[in-house]
């Protein structure tokens, strides 16, 4: 991959995308393809086709996913799948027709078994059931990854799929509904802060611990990788290292600068007990995370309050 390259980022506007773009254009690569949503469904068989026979893309990232957080999975199971399985299957089919070079899809942590051992190696991917409250979002991707190493086996095509952790920062959602971890606690602590609220409530006992990267790292390694001839075709994607949610909250509240009490509702679900990545693959690849979790948290708050929230 050059700087004149011809490259698609599928999902554009959303979190992983949009920092693809920006790293993308900061590294000098001027021949960026995409379109808005509107004006292309990839769940759309027939748009997805013609787009792909009209741009002839060299390169794709695909980061277009119908994603969020535990509350949303769980109650939009139907979604979830359906919709990433339709946006896989296009735009992978279609890169295969088109004879893209290499294809980077987004995967994600949750393709792993909930009982995996720590960290999470990605040989475990299919050795054990998947957490319950993600499963439909987990299996896409799961079937996802398998077309992907389908078409290289059959096709010899150059397809990878890429799993990270947690992933926040600028243009996350913080649509308190549907939103990941960072983003809902960010706002949640934001707004308390402002009416001075003497509580927050958070989910769980706060003792689950999490990988967080910072979307701007993500995006890094995913050029990166991109750029390296052969990869392996399933890739963890991570700063090696978590935090409990006691611990994030924690740097949320310094962040945000809340000075009530926090209180912890164990009712609520709080997902698997930890998920860490084994990164060991993607650091022998000459990539490590550079931004530090309150870094990370400081441009993330910062969009936050200049951004949109709804």
């Amino acid at each position: 991959m050059n700087l004149d390259s011809k490259i698609y980022v599928a999902g554009h506007n959303g979190l992983v995308g949009s920092a693809l773009v920006r790293v993308l254009r900061e590294n000098g690569y001027r021949n960026l393809v995409y379109v808005k949503h509107q004006d292309l469904d990839l769940c759309d068989e027939h748009q997805t086709k013609q787009f792909f026979e009209k741009t002839k893309p060299e390169y794709v990232f695909l980061a277009a996913a119908k994603c969020g957080g535990i509350g949303d999975t769980k109650d939009h199971p139907v979604q979830y799948l359906e919709d990433n399985l339709k946006i896989q299957t296009n735009v992978i089919s279609c890169c295969h027709s088109a004879k893209v070079k290499k294809m980077i899809m987004l995967g994600s942590a949750s393709v792993y078994p909930a009982q995996s051992a720590q960290p999470i190696k990605e040989e475990y991917l299919l050795t054990g059931n998947l957490e319950p409250v993600n499963e439909s979002y987990g299996m896409a991707k799961i079937l996802g990854t398998k077309l992907c190493q389908a078409y290289n086996k059959q096709y010899g095509t150059n397809f990878i799929t890429a799993n990270p952790c947690n992933v926040y920062g600028p243009r996350d959602n913080f649509n308190p509904s549907s939103s990941h971890v960072v983003a809902a606690l960010l706002r949640r602590f934001h707004e308390a802060t402002v009416s001075q609220k003497q509580f927050v409530e958070c989910w769980g006992t706060g003792n689950a611990r999490r990988e967080l990267i910072y979307v701007e790292d993500l995006a890094d390694a995913l050029i990166h990788l991109m750029k390296i001839d052969e990869t392996p075709d399933v890739i963890n994607i991570g700063p090696g290292k978590d935090v409990s949610i006691k611990e994030l909250v924690a740097h949320i509240v310094d962040v945000v600068g809340y000075e009530g009490e926090i209180r912890w509702d164990e009712t609520k679900p709080e997902g698997v007990k930890q998920r860490l990545l084994d990164v060991s693959k993607l650091n022998d690849l000459g990539w490590s995370a550079q931004t530090s979790l309150d870094q990370g948290l400081y441009h993330a708050y910062e969009y936050f309050k200049l951004g949109d929230r709804k």
